[in-house]
């Protein structure tokens, strides 16, 4: 544990890792590799059956600035919660062990947070990437208060969880993330974290964001959204919403069902994004996986022949 006496840091990164695997050290080199230096990173491995462990170790003994908690697993929310409790930085940097920070983004929320004494929480923007870690596209979320703040109370999710920075009071005034949220955690935190100041998304990319490729169960994807539908509930009864206000809209999952369908439906967005970036290869990957799920829908045909012949 690290001296009380010492100056705290600017920044704690608050990271729950839970079976990492082959994607923990690219991302923890992201953050070790900050332009931004004055920060401490807070690990807790949540139970990982995997080698989660031997890696984290062998990173904290190499550098200081690791504070490395593993222990059974508690579930994400209860990590974080735990993970902030530790910290001392004046701010809070969110990252999630498989995704990889651009190396200018502490520095860049950091600063922006200082020139905006108002805002209590600010993402960016940021690239979704595969499993492999090739592109498939660059999102650029709103910036400003007033449209974070609808998309919020809409159920839809404006500020990339692992993207966040939040100012400390801030996040002392809200008391943490509330560990009734299993899932939709960040949401209902965004929520509350609105009333107490402004929220804002950095105008750059801070951030690659990973989609895996495996499913996620009929069961987790009606939590999500029950989760969400109570995160805004709530919300509009805090903030005495009007009924005409009241509308939850995130009702499409963004990651694929096990269903061929959603398959095949994922497979052509992922496809389209990277060929809309330039990324033909991987477009071509995705239709062909598209081709998989449905042979003889034509969408998946078309997507493929155009990453070839354009």
């Amino acid at each position: 544990m690290s001296d009380p006496s010492e100056k705290s840091p600017t920044v704690s990164v608050l990271m729950s890792v839970y079976n990492g695997g082959a994607y923990l050290p690219p991302c923890i080199d992201s953050i070790l590799g900050q332009t931004f230096k004055d920060f401490e990173f807070i690990i807790i491995d949540d139970g990982s059956k995997d080698d989660s462990p031997a890696v984290l170790k062998e990173y904290a003994d190499r550098d200081s600035r690791i504070r490395l908690v593993v222990r059974a697993n508690k579930g994400l929310t209860k990590t974080l919660n735990e993970a902030y409790k530790l910290s001392r930085g004046k701010y809070l940097a969110r990252m999630d062990c498989d995704d990889v920070a651009v190396p200018t983004r502490f520095a860049a929320q950091v600063a922006f947070l200082g020139d905006h004494p108002d805002v209590a929480c600010t993402g960016g923007y940021f690239q979704l990437i595969d499993g492999e870690s090739r592109l498939l596209t660059t999102l650029k979320p709103p910036t400003d208060d007033a449209a974070i703040q609808a998309d919020c109370l809409a159920g839809h999710n404006p500020i990339c969880h692992p993207s966040a920075m939040i100012r400390r009071t801030a996040m002392d005034a809200v008391n943490g993330y509330d560990e009734r949220f299993k899932t939709t955690q960040d949401l209902d935190l965004w929520l509350r974290l609105g009333e107490v100041g402004k929220l804002a998304n950095v105008p750059e990319v801070v951030l690659k964001f990973r989609l895996h490729e495996s499913s996620v169960s009929e069961t987790k994807r009606q939590e999500q959204r029950k989760a969400g539908e109570l995160a805004c509930s709530e919300a509009w009864e805090r903030r005495k919403l009007p009924p005409e206000r009241r509308k939850y809209e995130a009702s499409e999952p963004w990651r694929p069902g096990k269903d061929r369908s959603s398959r095949h439906q994922h497979a052509l967005q992922y496809g389209w994004w990277a060929y809309n970036s330039g990324e033909k290869k991987t477009a071509r990957h995705y239709g062909w996986k598209a081709i998989g799920a449905k042979p003889l829908s034509p969408k998946g045909w078309k997507l493929v022949a155009v990453a070839t012949l354009k």
